[in-house]
């Protein structure tokens, strides 16, 4: 990829107003020059721009990825041209004003969390801008004229930027540096510095914890047939609307494609381009993603505008027709995307090494069309996957101010498909290895880094566990507090990157896991495997850090307000866990009674037992296979073997 910057006068100037203006001219996600002319047209893949304010300078950054068989310079040019086409005054008059809707549309989404509002204060801070100027960005903005975006480009963009290009090869500039011997250092975990004991002394009030409760914090109703499970917005005029089919690519490997082609087309009446325009007039968004087994369609936007967004979606969905260009685009760019993935070590060791340690070559992640079916599937076939899509079984989540009566009578006549819906067909499965025996995947990779991972199989989830688990993972192997932190990469110096965590599964036939992760350089992968292992068999045990774990997992319950439409997300993950309550419940109380002995008991039980499968990234003329034949059998296996293609 590549990124373009150019450089402008710090927060304090007229520039930074004007440049947050061009910007959205250029990117603003669905209506901007980059947007619609670059990533709808599929001219290159993944492009944008951002500005980069700061107190002293700002800059306006530019990125963008190249298709297959395009050049890093020629998406530099691409990307150019479109500030040519500002400086031209190229784009529609009804822009400025839509830019300023969304920019407050933005404005109200970040307010809503208590995090975006003291971001405003620390913004307005550290730019060293009065709290009354900062308060008054938005009403300048709005005096911005077309004209004056269009002078303000001509005068300040030309040839005075930067480019830098990421390219594939090998640095011939590398210096070898000697490796210096490293004398691990005796973690403290007993003293206290003078401000922390007067910190500590300090009397604050505990703040109580608040549970959700499903039962009053959400409404339930159905439109036809449709379950619609409510949330009322009581602070500003802003909605959100999901549509969501338990059903994805492993019921139909084409929905992928199928749901990616929708955001490309448009329908007799309307272009590509012309949607996109439509739903940002309406200060609208609009995004349909599909995973293993979810589609999810969202549309949020302003409260007054909801029966014409619904409505546009709604069209697009039931008379989208085909672009033939925009299909072969896509599909290049898949290509291209799979090609690119192999070049990603965590990509590599996260999706296709581990998924490859828990099924073997038939998994989830290997379920996708394969080049031959790529390039064979036709619109027809995605066109009636996508006019489809919502006449299967489907729920319905809205968070809005309008009341739920309201919502129902707006959705009966917006959401034709309701009633009569067809089951959801039935969803490949696939087994999970047993991984009743050591073994030790080794790909090889060129980098002087060595990536590990070492997963050893638990049971299906146990709910009841959960609270344990919890506690487990913030002392053991979570954060930099951790164990497993201080000890292999703050004492011993043996990682760069190491955490260790017993997962917890999203659904209940999942199961649980043991996974550990060492990023270290190859030379220090024998120490490193010495380490993590001599970690997993016996739990150091450590009172202050105990006490430390428990008192960050009562905090961050006590402190945690999930409110607003996380409400809403929070009730979906508990029904595939198979509970009907907020969960951080068992998690608060169950802390208050675990000690030492807990820990030491789930450890010996979960951590230390068990086959561990070691997976390793790395380059094979750097690896010592000696060291790994001590950790199981090894298997070297290529990129194709993990990733199915």
């Amino acid at each position: 990829r590549l990124y373009i910057g150019f450089r402008f006068d710090g927060a304090n100037s007229e520039d930074a107003k004007m440049l947050t203006m061009v910007d959205m001219v250029l990117s603003n996600s669905a209506a901007g020059l980059i947007d619609l002319n670059l990533n709808q047209a599929q001219e290159i893949i993944g492009g944008g721009c951002f500005p980069y304010v700061l107190e002293d300078y700002s800059m306006h950054g530019f990125y963008g990825s190249p298709k297959q068989g395009q050049t890093l310079e020629e998406v530099k040019d691409l990307l150019l041209a479109q500030i040519e086409e500002v400086k031209a005054g190229n784009f529609p008059d009804w822009l400025v004003g839509a830019i300023i809707s969304d920019l407050k549309l933005n404005q109200i989404k970040k307010l809503e969390s208590n995090s975006g509002r003291a971001n405003e204060f620390l913004d307005a801070f550290t730019l060293g801008i009065s709290w009354e100027d900062h308060q008054n960005e938005m009403a300048e903005l709005e005096e911005v004229t077309k004209q004056e975006i269009i002078d303000f480009a001509n005068a300040n963009y030309s040839d005075n930027y930067v480019v830098v290009y990421k390219r594939n090869g090998e640095d011939k500039s590398v210096q070898k540096v000697t490796k210096p011997a490293i004398t691990p250092v005796s973690v403290n975990r007993e003293d206290q510095s003078e401000f922390l004991v007067n910190l500590l002394d300090e009397e604050v009030a505990d703040i109580e914890p608040v549970f959700l409760d499903f039962e009053n914090d959400i409404e339930k109703t159905t439109v036809g047939d449709v379950a619609l499970i409510y949330k009322e917005n009581t602070e500003n005029e802003r909605f959100k609307l999901n549509y969501i089919l338990d059903m994805g690519k492993d019921h139909d490997n084409r929905l992928k494609l199928a749901v990616d082609y929708l955001k490309y087309l448009g329908t007799a009446e309307m272009s590509p381009a012309q949607k996109e325009e439509e739903f940002y007039k309406l200060g609208c968004d609009l995004s349909v993603s599909c995973s293993a087994d979810k589609i999810q369609v969202t549309l949020s936007g302003l409260a007054d505008n909801f029966n014409e967004s619904v409505a546009l979606f709604e069209t697009i969905l039931a008379d989208a027709v085909a672009d033939e260009e925009a299909l072969v685009d896509l599909k290049m760019s898949i290509v291209k995307k799979r090609e690119d993935a192999k070049l990603n070590k965590q990509v590599i060791l996260w999706k296709a090494m581990g998924n490859y340690a828990k099924y073997g070559a038939n998994s989830s992640f290997m379920n996708i069309l394969s080049e031959e079916e790529l390039s064979n599937i036709s619109s027809a076939e995605l066109l009636e996957l996508i006019h489809n899509l919502t006449s299967y079984e489907h729920r319905i989540l809205y968070y809005g101010p309008d009341e739920m009566i309201a919502v129902v009578d707006k959705l009966t006549a917006l959401h034709t498909n309701n009633t009569e819906l067809k089951a959801i067909p039935v969803k490949q499965e696939f087994i999970e290895n047993s991984m009743d025996k050591p073994l030790v995947y080794v790909v090889d990779y060129d980098m002087k880094q060595a990536e590990v991972m070492m997963l050893a199989k638990g049971s299906k989830l146990n709910i009841d566990e959960y609270a344990i688990i919890k506690y487990h993972n913030e002392y053991f192997g979570g954060g930099m507090s951790s164990i497993v932190f201080q000890e292999m990469r703050e004492s011993k110096a043996l990682a760069y990157s190491v955490y260790s965590t017993y997962t917890i599964p999203k659904e209940a036939d999942e199961s649980h896991f043991l996974m550990s992760y060492i990023g270290t350089q190859a030379d220090k992968l024998s120490d490193a495997m010495v380490g993590m292992t001599e970690l997993l068999d016996v739990m150091p045990e450590a009172e202050a850090n105990m006490n430390n774990a428990k008192e960050g997992i009562e905090q961050k319950i006590r402190t945690e307000r999930l409110t607003k439409s996380r409400v809403l997300a929070e009730y979906e993950k508990a029904q595939k866990l198979g509970i009907d309550y907020d969960i951080r419940k068992d998690v608060y109380e169950g802390v208050q009674t675990f000690d030492m002995n807990s820990l030491r008991e789930f450890h010996n039980s979960h951590i230390a037992t068990g086959a561990r499968i070691v997976m390793v990234l790395g380059s094979k003329d750097d690896l010592n296979l000696e060291v790994l034949k001590q950790y199981g059998e090894i298997k070297h296996l290529t990129l194709e073997d993990v990733f199915g293609y």
